[in-house]
Formats: structure tokens, C-alpha cells, sequence
């Protein structure tokens, strides 16, 4: 069976949130292709020439997906979802926590709670929410 894996929608600024992502996570980026670099797109407006059509970073056994919509199409934002992160330790979750915590809203205070050592929910700066498991589970 394969793993679930999130693709996220950003509005022009996909290149730098997957950048920022690899960076933050240590992850590898597998593809980032711009509309323009795209075959079939010498017809697109120049104005989505820039835009990333689909880029891809590997993280352990998982693949964060993404790609800008498109000009003229409504961006209503990210909501009604959250992406979930574990790591194996508190020191990590809290390094990744408040690496996105910095210009981004933190919802949930990154703490211990019944379920693990370490938890926080923190929207990035980009506009992607996330979920922030570390350590050990406690129950």
C-alpha cells in the first residue's frame, strides 16, 4: 500500500516554502519544475512562467508535494487541514517547531501533553499548518 503524502498550494511562492522546507527538514528535493520549464506550456501567460508546477521533497518515508496555483485562479488560502509531523526527539520537534513558528502563528504552544513528550500547532509563514509530534509516545 502507499503512504499518504500532502501536496500543498501555495500562491507564487511555492519555490521558496519547498526551499525553506528542505532546509527546515533535512530533506531532499526530488523535482522543482516551473510552468515555463514545462513541455506544451510556450502558450501560458508570462506571468505563470515563474510559477512552480510541481516540486517534490523526500523526508524519510514521506514526499511533501507542491505547486502555485495558477494566475487567475482563485487562492482562498490553506485550511481544513493540518500536515502532521513526528520526529524521533523533543530537541528536533522543537528545533522544526520553532523554525516554523518564526514569522508564522503559533495555535498551540509547543509542550508536553498526554500523548507524547513533545506537541505544537504552528501555521508557517507560508500559510501551511502543522501538526508537531516529538519523542516518545506516552500512552
Amino acid at each position: 500500500m502507499s503512504p499518504i503524502h500532502a501536496y500543498l498550494t501555495f500562491d507564487g511562492n511555492a519555490a521558496e516554502a519547498m526551499r525553506f522546507y528542505e532546509k527546515t527538514l533535512g530533506g531532499t528535493m526530488q523535482m522543482m519544475m516551473t510552468v515555463g520549464e514545462a513541455p506544451g506550456t510556450e502558450q501560458m501567460p508570462a506571468e505563470a512562467k515563474n510559477r512552480i508546477m510541481h516540486a517534490s521533497l523526500a523526508y524519510g518515508d514521506g514526499m511533501l508535494m507542491a505547486s502555485d496555483a495558477m494566475p487567475g485562479q482563485a487562492y482562498e488560502g490553506m485550511k481544513g487541514f493540518g500536515v502532521a509531523l513526528t520526529l524521533e526527539t523533543v530537541a528536533e520537534a522543537r528545533r522544526v517547531f520553532d523554525a516554523f513558528a518564526e514569522g508564522g502563528t503559533v495555535s498551540m504552544p509547543f509542550e508536553k501533553t498526554f500523548w507524547v513528550e513533545g506537541f505544537g500547532m504552528v501555521t508557517d509563514r507560508f500559510g501551511t499548518p502543522w501538526l508537531i509530534n516529538g519523542g516518545k509516545p506516552l500512552v
